[in-house]
């Protein structure tokens, strides 16, 4: 997220998950993830598999704010924060470029709990090292499975727009305390 945060951080442990910088191994995954029908619905399609192969690097997602999830040694799923554009909907601080919270899981792994889990222990690691700044998460409104993650992590509405034809959410989590 910032130069005032090492990256990568030791990995992240919950309950159930490890939140860790992505690996060589991870790649197929990757693949998997961008490549499913399922996991496309709302975030523009699924991408060819034979496009992903070619494009996807060794070692994917290494940069600033990307946690790959892992459940019993296997990635399922991703988390980013990332910083936002200045011309993104919504904006909490218009000049703060604030972090955005970005979430992918596979298919299998949904309806257990896991991104929930997973995105509250990455929004901890956020504000241990970015102490009292907000986090801002958009997804589309008919994304019922996303929705109640960001209730279940704390966001509050903010706003609701329309973007890629379809109505956004945009919503804004406060570190307490």
């Amino acid at each position: 997220m910032s130069e005032s945060a090492a990256w990568p951080p030791p990995p992240i442990e919950t309950e159930r998950l490890v939140l860790r910088a992505a690996e060589a191994r991870d790649r197929p995954s990757f693949i998997e993830l961008f490549a499913s029908p399922e996991v496309g619905t709302y975030v523009g399609g699924p991408r060819p598999w034979d496009e992903l192969e070619r494009v996807v690097p060794e070692v994917p997602g290494q940069r600033l704010g990307f946690f790959v999830v892992e459940l019993a040694g296997a990635m399922i799923g991703m988390i980013t924060l990332d910083r936002r554009a200045e011309d993104g909907p919504g904006p909490v601080r218009p000049t703060a470029g604030e972090a955005e919270l970005g979430y992918l899981f596979l298919p299998a792994a949904w309806g257990f709990g896991y991104a929930a889990e997973a995105c509250a222990a990455a929004l901890g690691w956020f504000a241990g090292t970015h102490p009292g700044e907000p986090v801002v998460l958009c997804t589309q409104t008919a994304n019922e499975r996303s929705m109640r993650v960001a209730a279940k992590l704390g966001f509050a509405e903010a706003e609701l727009f329309e973007a890629y034809g379809a109505e956004q959410w945009f919503g804004v989590w406060s570190p307490v305390g």
